[in-house]
C-alpha cells in the first residue's frame, strides 16, 4: 500500500525528470550572447572560454584544446530521451564537417556517474569527446534542464546556448546554420 507522503514523493520525481529532460519543436530557453547584444556583457562567455572537463582518465581537457573548430558543449545523461535521440544527427554533423566541428559529450553529473557515462560511450557508436563536467560549468552557466547546448566559436567566443530540441531535421538546419556562419573557411 503506497502511503500518501509515498505518492507525493514518486509524483514529484516523475515531474522532475519530466521538467528537468524537456523536448519540445522550440527550445525552452535560448540566451543571446555578448557578441549578438552588445549592450550587455555576457557572464557565460567568460565561463566558456576557461572552461576545462574530464575525460574518462583524469585528465584535464580545455575547451582551448579544440580552437580552429566550431564546438558544441552537449551537457547530456544516459537517462534523458531527447539527449540520446540527438545524439545520431549530432553524428552525422560531426562526421560532415570533421575538419570545422567538434561535439563535447559533457555529463554534468546531475544522476550519472562516469561509470555509467563510460558504459554508454563503450555500447555506442558515437565519435563524440565524451568529459564530465568536473569543474562545474553547467552551475555557472545556470543550465537546469537537459539537453543544453553550448556552441562556440573557433576563436573560443561563446555563440549561443540553447535548452530542448528542435527535433532531428530541424536540430540539423539549426545547428548546420551555426557552423557554415562560424567556421574557418
Amino acid at each position: 500500500m503506497i502511503t500518501n507522503s509515498m505518492y507525493k514523493f514518486v509524483l514529484l520525481i516523475v515531474l522532475a525528470a519530466f521538467i528537468g529532460c524537456s523536448s519540445s519543436d522550440e527550445p525552452n530557453k535560448q540566451k543571446e550572447t555578448a557578441a549578438q547584444n552588445k549592450s550587455e556583457p555576457s557572464r557565460s562567455a567568460g565561463y566558456v572560454k576557461q572552461a576545462s572537463f574530464t575525460d574518462f582518465d583524469g585528465s584535464s581537457v580545455p575547451i582551448s584544446k579544440f580552437q580552429g573548430k566550431v564546438v558544441m558543449i552537449d551537457f547530456w545523461e544516459t537517462w534523458c530521451k531527447p539527449c540520446i535521440a540527438s545524439f545520431p544527427t549530432l553524428e552525422k554533423l560531426q562526421k560532415e564537417y570533421s575538419e570545422n566541428f567538434v561535439v563535447l559529450a559533457v555529463t554534468p553529473g546531475f544522476t550519472d556517474t562516469q561509470q555509467d557515462a563510460q558504459t554508454f560511450a563503450s555500447n555506442h557508436d558515437y565519435s563524440f569527446t565524451y568529459l564530465m563536467d568536473a569543474n562545474n560549468l553547467h552551475q555557472k552557466l545556470g543550465v537546469r534542464g537537459i539537453p543544453y547546448k553550448v556552441f562556440v566559436d573557433p576563436e573560443g567566443n561563446l555563440i549561443k546556448e540553447s535548452r530542448g530540441s528542435y527535433g532531428p531535421k530541424e536540430d540539423y538546419k539549426q545547428i548546420k546554420k551555426i557552423i557554415e556562419k562560424h567556421k574557418k573557411s
